[in-house]
């Protein structure tokens, strides 16, 4: 991961603050118009926004050896005190499960031994998969903050909801900061805390199966926006097609499903929450996305 900024001016309306960070290209924007900052002022903004992302990632990353990941995973078996960040994520991770009926599943990483979503024709076998449903299930961890016990075998994966969680712990960092407008953008999820003086900000929702050709063209003046699809990573045999949305429930791919939902809401995490959701409803996830009561907009 590089750890490194750069101002690009994006027409004569926008500066954007770029870096990378959870294998996404990410990027605050700001409005040079009204209180425009200096290209050194919007320099030390950007790296606020950089600097809680690559935190973020850097504690929660399976990758790597020096996570919070790392460190419950190395103890497996055994009862551990985890801090009070890593806390409120596995009680979120537990009322998603709770809520989903089991669709959302923290601890459904695992299936990445068994599947292999590099555009093949590789379909596992269904042993391979059963033998991994065993180690599924949040609710087979002993989780009593601040206590955590993983049961030998079991994984946790955060990536379902770290990088929504990181766009908004930036959010809330450099909103403390700054009232004039900012948008915060980690791959496609964002949250912007006011429109900029000449009208809303304008986001182009990715159409599948494109290089970043917008399906749609969405305004936004506040709150945040999510979006998940299978559009990059699937298996094809006999001209079906295996998108990598698993219901951890039975270790397959979910069918039936929009290719993608974007959905609006107060938070990136809740915004994110949702559009997982309604992938992992397959068929229905229109009905649930009504059922929610939410902003939210399709592409198949």
């Amino acid at each position: 991961m590089s750890e490194a900024l750069t101002l690009v001016s994006r027409g004569p309306d926008l500066l954007a603050i770029c870096f990378e960070a959870m294998a996404s290209p990410c990027e605050l924007l700001l409005p040079v118009a009204g209180e425009s900052p200096d290209p050194a002022t919007a320099l030390k903004l950007g790296s606020l926004v950089a600097r809680e992302a690559w935190r973020v990632e850097k504690k929660f990353s399976r990758y790597r050896p020096d996570s919070v990941t790392a460190h419950i995973h190395a103890h497996r078996g055994t009862d551990i005190t985890v801090d009070e960040e890593t806390g409120a994520l596995l009680d979120f991770a537990r009322q998603c499960h709770e809520l989903s009926d089991g669709r959302f599943d923290i601890t459904s990483g695992v299936l990445r031994y068994a599947w292999h979503f590099d555009g093949s024709d590789r379909i596992p076998e269904s042993a391979r998969i059963e033998a991994l449903l065993p180690l599924i299930g949040f609710d087979k961890l002993e989780w009593r903050s601040p206590r955590l016990r993983v049961p030998t075998g079991m994984e946790l994966d955060f990536g379902g909801i770290g990088k929504e969680y990181a766009v908004d712990r930036a959010y809330e960092i450099l909103a403390a900061r700054r009232a004039a407008p900012f948008l915060i953008n980690f791959g496609g999820d964002l949250r912007a805390n006011r429109a900029p003086p000449n009208g809303p900000w304008q986001v182009g929702i990715e159409r599948p199966d494109t290089d970043r050709q917008a399906g749609m063209l969405l305004d936004l003046e506040h709150g945040a926006l999510a979006t998940s699809g299978d559009s990059r990573r699937y298996l094809s045999r006999d001209g079906k097609r295996y998108g990598h949305i698993l219901d951890p429930r039975t270790g397959w791919p979910v069918q039936g499903a929009p290719r993608s939902v974007t959905v609006a809401a107060s938070s990136c995490t809740e915004a994110g929450l949702l559009s997982t959701l309604a992938l992992l409803h397959g068929a229905g996830a229109r009905t649930f996305l009504e059922a929610q009561g939410v902003r939210y907009w399709l592409l198949d």
